[in-house]
């Protein structure tokens, strides 16, 4: 380290690129830790086989991986798992231009699906994920097929069930920036809780294999409209499932997880986009922690979940300790070669603004509402059971929700999902 910092003062050295893509996890966390509070900026060049493929090129500089921002390690992939339900099957997703979806679908892509077919109502969202998966795709056989569709669109879906035939369905679309959805209650539901049913009761329909709920932290004890909403989503396949019967109906299945790193809305991009404008950066409450998991571990952990579900499992992925957002923020400027601006550090760079929790803002966030999970062949999946209620009596209650969004009273229908995410009886 001494020689290290002479060689940095030395030089005048600002910028330092890590050339080391072969080097082990701890390793790498080691030197960047060496490096933090030096006063550089930290960057580092692709790995080889990105370079070999034509991914990426000698000159594409990047900024760390999120791995770095965490400072912890992804545990290897169980290939069982994740081959189990994807190898020659015909694979649906849902929010395909999503980070998770997207995320599912470049992971699948390697597995040797029969047919992978991407929905998204955003089409500049699908044309992106759709163009990738293309120049990716190395084995002719394997059909890539975008459709634009809203998962609202219960005419066109199945249409699309029934021209597809999909045997594994992974569920990723969902309206999710908490303070916008508190905003525009009427079409959350509309998306995250009808489109939900519309393609859970099509995949019952259609006889889909499994059907894969990508969930959240939030459906925990919610407090914002976007947490309620998917905790309504999850109810309804466990109210579906506990109707299953015999072996021919489809699995239903949900992962919960919390916040990824580098997706869209996230604070790590917002930070990155605060930090290059000269700060400062918006934090809303000095105290406020999340679970964190990069994109590509969250996905492939997702996909590997759906390979152990036997029907009605909720599953919670292990994402270490929750981090201090102010610490992650301050991570980040460090990484960007500049200090933290603050009472006791006058001369520094970047400042960091306090701004308030914002509506259905938690302080801290949950993966389970009760008990304690169970242990899986994955170290880092495991599994739980939560209360639900008979499917009769729950879709009842969205009778009443739907005939006040078709009558235009959106302002009413909070009080409905407070009171349907209360419901806890289990049958």
């Amino acid at each position: 380290p001494s020689e290290l910092n002479l060689l940095l003062y030395k030089e005048h050295i600002s910028e330092v690129w890590l050339a080391i893509p072969s080097v082990d996890k701890n390793k790498r966390s080691e030197i960047i830790a060496s490096l933090i509070g030096k006063g550089v900026r930290i960057r580092t060049i692709p790995n080889i086989r990105d370079l070999i493929a034509g991914e990426r090129s000698v000159s594409s500089i990047q900024e760390l991986d999120m791995d770095d921002l965490l400072g912890r390690t992804a545990v290897s992939p169980n290939k069982v798992l994740l081959e189990r339900l994807i190898v020659n099957k015909t694979l649906l997703v849902t929010g395909a231009g999503g980070s998770i979806g997207g995320e599912i679908l470049r992971q699948a892509l390697s597995l040797n699906p029969r047919k992978i077919i991407l929905i998204d109502h955003a089409e500049f969202n699908l044309h992106q994920i759709h163009e990738e998966l293309k120049s990716k795709n190395k084995n002719a056989s394997i059909k890539i097929v975008p459709i634009l569709c809203s998962v609202q669109d219960k005419v066109q879906l199945e249409q699309i069930f029934s021209v597809h035939s999909p045997e594994i369905i992974f569920h990723a679309a969902a309206y999710k920036h908490v303070p916008l959805v508190e905003e525009n209650i009427a079409e959350a539901i509309k998306n995250n809780i009808f489109g939900t049913l519309n393609c859970a009761i099509l995949s019952q329909k259609y006889n889909v294999l499994n059907f894969v709920l990508v969930s959240t932290d939030k459906a925990v004890r919610p407090t914002s409209i976007m947490g309620a909403t998917k905790r309504v989503a999850e109810m309804i396949l466990q109210s579906l499932d506990n109707e299953r019967k015999g072996d021919v109906s489809t699995i239903f299945s949900m992962v919960r997880f919390g916040n990824v790193l580098d997706s869209s809305g996230s604070v790590v991009p917002l930070f990155r986009s605060q930090i290059n404008g000269g700060g400062p950066i918006t934090l809303t409450h000095k105290d406020v922690t999340r679970y964190f998991m990069t994109i590509p571990e969250a996905a492939q952990l997702v996909i590997q979940s759906a390979g152990m579900a036997t029907g009605g499992d909720l599953f919670i992925l292990d994402m270490g300790e929750p981090v201090l957002i102010r610490e992650l923020a301050t991570r980040m400027i460090n990484l960007s070669g500049l200090t933290l601006k603050d009472e006791m550090h006058q001369e520094g760079d970047i400042e960091i603004q306090i701004i308030g929790l914002r509506p259905g803002e938690k302080l801290f966030e949950e993966l389970l509402i009760a008990g304690s999970p169970e242990k899986t062949v994955h170290s880092k999946i495991m599994r739980t059971t939560e209360d639900f209620v008979a499917f009769d009596t729950l879709n009842n209650e969205l009778i009443k929700i739907r005939d006040y969004l078709s009558c235009g009273y959106s302002d009413k229908v909070g009080e409905l999902l407070r009171k349907l995410v209360s419901l806890k009886h289990k049958i």
